[in-house]
């Protein structure tokens, strides 16, 4: 199964990733801006497909972080897999975006049993979820998404560039204190939770608050 991961709840980045090969990566980019998702997001897949000589009929599946994350930024990612999966014809998941970086952690060698992943959300306060490694392979979600002050997370070691952003405050793992949620992990976790016959989300977004954007009233009447 070749999978096009999509995630664009921090960076924007896009990985093909398939389980028909000992590596699970057959391509992946990823950029450090956090402001440029729709300038080079479309372009960046573009070459990705050409650099590995596939077109969008060999995708098997898209994949899209759904966040938490900006509304603008994570609008980018989820509207372009909306499109290339209606265009390609190919079946369009959901995955949290959080999860990619707790993939990371589940496959490190100093993976807590219970940790928390948080990511910036700006306005002094992270995204973050609750996480156990129970036995299983693939790290299970206890609690979250949610979104508030780095404070007030459970105490328990945070993963995450939220963490990083608020050492001194919560307990940082230092190894993981600038990790973005990306789309090669998250199509690596996409891939085994199918495989486990999984159910994976649909494409509707976490965004977690309510938009800054409001609809006007009615116009008062001029007397």
């Amino acid at each position: 199964m070749l999978i096009l991961a999509i995630d664009t709840s921090a960076v924007a980045s896009a990985a093909l990733v398939s389980d028909d090969a000992p590596e699970t990566l057959v391509g992946s980019f990823s950029t450090e801006d956090t402001r440029s998702h729709a300038e080079v997001l479309a372009p960046g897949i573009e070459a990705l497909l050409a650099e590995a000589g596939l077109s969008g009929a060999d995708v098997d599946a898209v994949v899209t972080g759904v966040g938490p994350g900006p509304f603008t930024g994570l609008r980018s990612g989820i509207v372009t897999a909306r499109t290339l999966s209606f265009v390609w014809g190919k079946p369009l998941y959901g995955l949290m975006s959080l999860d990619a970086i707790a993939l990371e952690v589940a496959e490190s060698t100093a993976a807590a049993p219970e940790f928390i992943v948080a990511t910036d959300a700006r306005r002094k306060e992270v995204y973050w979820a609750r996480y156990a490694l129970t036995g299983a392979q693939l790290p299970q979600l206890v609690d979250g998404p949610h979104v508030g002050y780095a404070a007030d997370l459970p105490d328990l070691p945070v993963y995450g560039a939220g963490a990083g952003l608020y050492a001194d405050v919560v307990k940082a793992v230092p190894e993981f204190s600038s990790r973005q949620p990306e789309a090669l992990s998250l199509g690596q976790f996409a891939l085994a939770r199918l495989a486990a016959g999984e159910r994976l989300l649909d494409s509707t977004p976490l965004y977690l608050r309510e938009s800054d954007a409001q609809v006007p009233g009615p116009r008062k009447r001029a007397l």
